[in-house]
């Protein structure tokens, strides 16, 4: 398994990294004020990497009692993105309508937007992260 400062690296790293791209895109796209994104962004971002962390390690765990290893495949990272991405919008949601001062519904249509974002780089970051930074042999014992 990862260690904790592995795990602080990657969720920090992960979260800087689309805290800039996402600012940008949002702001350019929808025209909202930079500033206000900028916040909510930091937000978002705050609560994303502890969720982050927590779901690396559940994630972890349920790899090892499922598959006996950490080591994954194509199958388990679409899975580890999926779920992370979902559980993260049912968390955000209602925040980023609040704070936007948007619908429901517009606010859905943007974090949907957002998903796929995030889908795309959660899957691409953590590819490179795993070769830049590889995981030990794990077996389940």
């Amino acid at each position: 398994m990862r260690t904790q400062r592995d795990r602080i690296r990657h969720a920090i790293g992960f979260e800087a990294i689309a805290l800039i791209l996402i600012t940008l895109v949002l702001s350019q796209l929808f025209g909202f004020d930079m500033a206000k994104i900028g916040v909510l962004g930091v937000i978002f971002s705050v609560i994303a990497t502890f969720w982050n962390y927590a779901y690396n390690l559940l994630f972890d765990h349920a790899m090892l009692k499922y598959c006996g290893q950490l080591q994954k495949q194509t199958r388990h990272r679409i899975i580890h993105a999926l779920g992370f991405e979902l559980s993260l919008l049912v968390i955000t949601l209602p925040m980023l309508a609040w704070w936007m001062d948007i619908g429901l519904w517009q606010a859905l249509i943007m974090d949907l937007g957002l998903v796929v974002f995030y889908l795309v780089y959660a899957y691409a970051y953590n590819l490179a992260y795993d070769k830049v930074f590889p995981l030990p042999e794990t077996t389940h014992a």
